[in-house]
């Protein structure tokens, strides 16, 4: 956990499989999706690999359950927070 202008926030990366030609779409729309850092398609076994950040543990599982899995495309995610060893 970081703190961010004061506040702590709690960063992961999500790596999200997507159906055959759907990454591109998939990355746009979750560039959208607010507490989305970045949002990029690439190639290797995962498709599209978002940085997210939110205030807590909870709203982070939220926004990958409620927002990010709600993208029409999307197979399956693996969601790694970061951590500060």
């Amino acid at each position: 956990m970081r703190k961010t202008k004061g506040r702590a926030v709690v960063h992961a990366y999500i790596l999200i499989q997507t159906e055959v030609g759907k990454a591109a779409a998939v990355a746009e729309e979750i560039a959208k999706i607010p507490g989305v850092a970045t949002s990029e398609d690439v190639t290797g076994p995962y498709d599209v690999i978002v940085r997210a950040e939110a205030d807590s543990v909870d709203q982070l599982g939220q926004l990958v359950v409620a927002k990010v899995q709600g993208v029409e495309g999307i197979t399956r995610t693996l969601t790694c927070p970061v951590v500060h060893l």
